[in-house]
């Protein structure tokens, strides 16, 4: 039957409709504005040499002189004054003397990387990473330091680099969202939605988020009273009753974006559950991730599904910690070594199995917290934040392996030697995956914004990274 417009029109429809239709619900992850980069890849500035990213991202700062950057003097200094200066100290009533690194470092590879004895697993992969140990950022406050390294810049409201990639790199697979964030289980990280947001990129740029489970999105499945014949003819009638308006209004690009959005969404109740089933993968994998072990069960699962969806064309995906864990400002020997024995089997595992399978070449790991800690004690067992120093390590995507990149002075405070700001890794990074960083920009508040604003932070490529 046809309906003229004084019958039945878009919202009439939707409005009686709504019980229904729960599918729709799914609008909310893609928002309005730009469609362009939803509907096929785009081909970068120059050649690249990765296609996806997985961010393993640690928050509240890892202690880069306990697990990647080792300092016997440290020890030696144990329990007397710093004897290095002037520190900047976050909680200054708290400062103590010279906190000692309780574990012990060996060298790891052929390369000989130093790691920790809490990282046996990331040490088996010491040939195929990058490690940095001299990064440094603007912030030693956590939420401003988290928008650095998330969108490289201290204030809020600007878009992550997640959605810089979408919004420059744009979709490998129509049916599923190109910026996938798999959150903890346990709940959100600290500053929350904020971490994988578009900020003032359209809204269809910003992370869509996955939860644990059987159903990792709201609103995915079809209703169980609706038969499939059923939501089929709904979705058509929906369609043609979409296309019918935005012929009416041409000029409304938030309405084609929406509409490509519905579109989205549907097909995304086929490509979703497919993608998040792990019943398929070997008990190799399984024991590989650690998935038979209640302790690494969590976080290897994450993993694996990252895996799985970096093979199915999500450009970027991002794996968080509820609350901000490696903030340890007491007990930092006894949550270190929890926090590795949750995290280094399945982050090495990642690595490993993207290998074999011939992805590593094309897919960056990257492993990083907000900032580092500090070399003395912040009560008796603790350690404060630290911005003059922190480690990361990347694997795959055109970065150097088995390479160590920099250094901190005697005691792990300060980058002192080939520093790298978190604006010159932002800028690396886009290179390895085709991106000129100063040419990837949007119109904003009347200039051009990017990730990096070389002009201000004089961000650069570090060359010596990369193979």
């Amino acid at each position: 039957m046809n309906y003229g417009p004084n019958e039945l029109n878009r919202r009439a429809f939707l409005g009686r409709s709504a019980g229904g239709l729960g599918a729709l619900a799914l609008s909310h992850l893609f928002g309005s504005g730009h469609i362009q980069a939803a509907n096929a890849p785009l081909p970068g500035h120059h050649r690249p040499r990765a296609r996806a990213v997985i961010s393993l991202f640690q928050h509240g700062g890892p202690s880069q002189m306990d697990l990647f950057d080792e300092k016997p003097i440290l020890n030696t200094y144990s329990g007397k004054p710093y004897p290095g200066g002037d520190l900047e100290v976050h909680f200054d009533k708290q400062a103590g003397n010279v906190l000692g690194a309780p574990y012990k470092f060996s060298p790891r590879g052929q390369c000989g990387m130093h790691l920790s004895e809490l990282l046996p697993h990331i040490g088996s992969i010491a040939d195929d990473i990058t490690l940095v140990r001299s990064m440094t950022t603007g912030s030693v406050d956590h939420e401003s330091a988290l928008r650095i390294i998330h969108t490289g810049r201290f204030l809020a409201g600007l878009p992550t680099l997640g959605s810089w990639l979408l919004y420059g790199l744009g979709s490998e697979n129509e049916n599923l969202p190109a910026y996938v964030v798999l959150a903890d289980p346990g709940g959100l990280p600290v500053d929350g939605e904020r971490n994988w947001s578009s900020g003032f990129l359209p809204a269809l740029y910003q992370g869509t988020a996955f939860r644990s489970g059987p159903s990792p999105v709201f609103h995915l499945k079809t209703p169980k009273h609706l038969s499939d014949a059923a939501r089929s003819n709904q979705l058509a009638l929906l369609s043609r009753l979409n296309r019918e308006h935005a012929a009416r209004f041409p000029e409304n690009t938030e309405l084609s974006a929406r509409i490509a959005n519905f579109e989205t969404a549907a097909r995304m109740q086929g490509a979703v559950p497919e993608a998040v089933d792990l019943s398929g993968e070997s008990a190799a994998t399984r024991k590989l991730y650690g998935l038979d072990n209640p302790v690494t069960a969590d976080y290897g699962r994450r993993c694996l599904l990252a895996r799985r969806l970096v093979e199915r064309g999500v450009r970027y995906v991002q794996l968080f910690l509820n609350g901000q864990p490696w903030d340890t400002h007491d007990k930092n020997a006894e949550r270190l070594k929890g926090l590795c024995a949750a995290t280094d089997q399945p982050s090495a595992a990642l690595v490993q199995d993207l290998k074999a399978r011939g992805l590593l070449d094309s897919t960056v790991v990257l492993w990083t917290g907000e900032f580092g800690r500090l070399p003395i004690s912040q009560g008796t067992d603790g350690r404060d934040h630290n911005r003059h120093a922190f480690s990361l390590w990347v694997a795959g995507g055109g970065f150097k392996s088995g390479y160590v990149h920099g250094a901190t002075d005697d005691f792990g405070y300060k980058a002192v030697q080939d520093v790298v700001s978190v604006h010159d890794f932002h800028a690396t990074l886009l290179h390895t995956l085709g991106i000129n960083h100063q040419a990837l920009h949007f119109p904003h508040e009347g200039r051009e914004s990017s990730l990096t604003d070389a002009e201000v932070t004089g961000a650069r490529i570090v060359p010596q990274l990369l193979a």
